[in-house]
């Protein structure tokens, strides 16, 4: 996909979060924010909705919903773990418009 080089900071990205509707709704993954805003999984109230306005790539890692989990931190993730990160991020990039 392509990409407008333009670069979020954590407080930026949270405006571009599922609950605001104002927005494209984004998601990054291994720093590299994805514009998700035409799947309706990551809509308010869906499922993925948490991973939006954020980088979640330990919780993509983990296949974890939890919130706590949407961070970028990736230290202490196993091999599979970073495998599954990978695919993740294969995945968005396949389907979605990369931001940056």
């Amino acid at each position: 996909m392509s990409t407008t080089n333009r670069e979020f900071s954590a407080e930026e990205l949270r405006l571009y979060g599922a609950n605001v509707t104002s927005t494209p709704t984004y998601v990054a993954v291994k720093g590299i924010v994805f514009d998700v805003s035409g799947n309706p999984l990551y809509n308010p109230g869906k499922p993925y909705a948490v991973f939006t306005g954020r980088d979640s790539s330990r919780a993509l890692a983990k296949t974890s919903l939890a919130e706590t989990d949407c961070v970028p931190v990736t230290d202490g993730l196993s091999e599979k773990q970073l495998i599954a990160l990978d695919k993740w991020f294969r995945f968005f990039d396949k389907v979605s418009e990369a931001c940056v």
